[in-house]
């Protein structure tokens, strides 16, 4: 029976690199032979420890799947390489500015490309990050503002709480001072007091968590965008609708916080 290209390739696939591996040199066979015992050598391997004279028959069809495999793993594409058009695989040189997408040449002259308009790569990039660049602007001012604000939250808070840590020792002071009747009266303004302090440090607290969330949002989006502006080309290239949006959808979120502050 006549052994195909494509049974050869899945025999091999079935195998894994270990049951291809000499069990001496611990290395892909290299002329292997197979003892009587079924187990198999490099020759040279073999030849180094055996001890007895012998001629073991080399093993035809374990050397071609030793040196299929090793063609295999020379020709496999490194995990680093550049990413090709998964329509032609070719190399993505063109930024194709209507459907706003990397092509390749073949893509370019491609009935899909009909009268369009392309940049090379490293231009359309540099463009794009240029406007991405614009629109990240008014958010990193912005994030610089609300910091600033929740800075004078973090002020007013604590002079709330030394004021009336203050006022409440002044009003102990004055109480001592008065006869035994006046202590229910120290009392209720004690917890008057405590109440009021309680009512402004929850409002304030709510403030400064709402600015928290807010800057932490603002924070992750502007962090995103600069890796995004970091990033390769083609990878930027891809990534670069979704970051518009992500960016515009902050912009007009944190404007309608403002508004409603």
């Amino acid at each position: 029976m006549i052994e195909t290209t494509k049974d050869k390739q899945e025999d091999m696939s079935s195998r894994s690199e270990e049951e291809l591996t000499c069990p001496v040199c611990h290395d892909i066979f290299k002329e292997p032979v197979v003892l009587s015992c079924s187990h198999s050598f490099c020759r040279d391997c073999l030849q180094s420890w055996w001890r007895e004279k012998s001629e073991p028959p080399v093993s035809l069809s374990l050397k071609n799947l030793c040196e299929d495999f090793l063609l295999q793993r020379h020709q496999r594409p490194s995990a680093g390489s550049e990413p090709l058009c998964s329509l032609h695989s070719e190399k993505l040189r063109l930024f194709c500015l209507d459907h706003q997408q990397p092509v390749c040449l073949v893509c370019r002259d491609s009935k899909t490309h009909t009268n369009h308009s392309f940049r090379p790569v490293d231009e359309a990039a540099e463009d794009h990050r240029e406007e991405l660049q614009k629109a990240l602007k008014p958010l990193q001012e912005k994030l610089k503002l609300f910091e600033r604000v929740k800075g004078d939250c973090d002020q007013t808070a604590q002079h709330i709480k030394v004021q009336a840590r203050h006022t409440e020792s002044q009003i102990k002071e004055h109480f001592k001072k008065l006869h035994q009747f006046l202590q229910e009266e120290e009392e209720a303004r004690i917890t008057a007091l405590r109440e009021e302090e309680e009512l402004k440090s929850h409002m304030m607290k709510e403030k400064m968590e709402a600015l928290s969330r807010e800057i932490a949002a603002l924070s992750h989006t502007v962090r995103a965008t600069e890796d995004e502006l970091r990033a390769e080309d083609l990878s930027f290239l891809k990534n670069y609708k979704a970051a518009v949006d992500r960016v515009q959808q902050q912009k007009e979120e944190g404007e309608e916080k403002l508004r409603l502050d």
